[in-house]
């Protein structure tokens, strides 16, 4: 490995959000980073989990879905339910942007969020992260618009993005599938606008990294993210 760790990449690849392609869904985007594509889907349920029955507040989840023609080869439907990579990345997806929301002034109603990969080349669930805070922000602009909600339950925004050390040890910015699987290491982190912390999952898959290294890994996500937090701006701003 050479003595001095540099950002090779440190701006994501092209983001584009097509907003509300959905008539039906109180917010829907697709969500592109580079080739990789996701449908997402923001449906709201005027009711909550048993277990916040009566509590005054609102609750928020999400799934997550690869379609079959996604990736090279096809993937079978998980008919017999979610495998435990799917569980993981929608528990991933729901818990980032709960973080974010007052559930409270929510009230009692259910936002579901689907994200369905549509086409996979790397950052699927980055991708599907940031998406769905600009589906869930739609819904939630629909409802105070509706007279449903009084207050914007969302406290700050927030986004996603893929990092990676490669064989030189060098940092690489929003991965594609074929970065993702040469990188030494893969880094997820989840950041609001603000910079401060969501979620942080990094793996060594060869060699272990330094703390230079995830230094430098998480100074090139605040500079993708700069970025994509433009875009999904630049997307809400053209439904107001």
């Amino acid at each position: 490995m050479n003595s001095k760790k540099t950002i090779l990449r440190s701006k994501p690849r092209a983001i584009n959000y097509t907003v509300n392609p959905n008539p039906y869904a109180k917010g829907s985007v697709i969500a592109e980073c580079g080739r990789t594509k996701v449908y997402i889907t923001a449906s709201v349920e005027e009711s909550v989990p048993p277990f916040l029955k009566g509590k005054g507040e609102g609750w928020l989840t999400a799934e997550y879905s690869m379609l079959p023609s996604s990736t090279h080869t096809r993937n079978k439907r998980e008919r017999n339910g979610a495998s435990g990579r799917t569980q993981e990345i929608q528990r991933l997806i729901g818990r980032s942007l709960r973080s974010v929301v007052d559930l409270k002034k929510l009230g009692e109603r259910t936002i579901q969020l689907d994200c369905d990969v549509i086409v996979a080349d790397g950052g699927t669930r980055t991708t599907s992260i940031s998406g769905a805070f600009v589906a869930l922000q739609l819904a939630v602009n629909a409802l105070m618009k509706e007279g449903k909600l009084s207050q914007n339950p969302i406290k700050e925004q927030l986004a996603a993005i893929s990092v990676g050390i490669n064989s030189d040890g060098n940092i690489i910015g929003d991965l594609n599938y074929d970065e993702d699987s040469a990188c030494e290491t893969d880094m997820n982190v989840v950041m609001t606008l603000s910079k401060t912390l969501v979620e942080v999952q990094g793996t060594a898959e060869k060699n272990p990294f330094s703390r230079e290294q995830l230094d430098l890994m998480l100074e090139c996500a605040e500079s993708c993210l700069e970025v994509v937090f433009a875009k999904q701006n630049e997307a809400l701003a053209s439904q107001l």
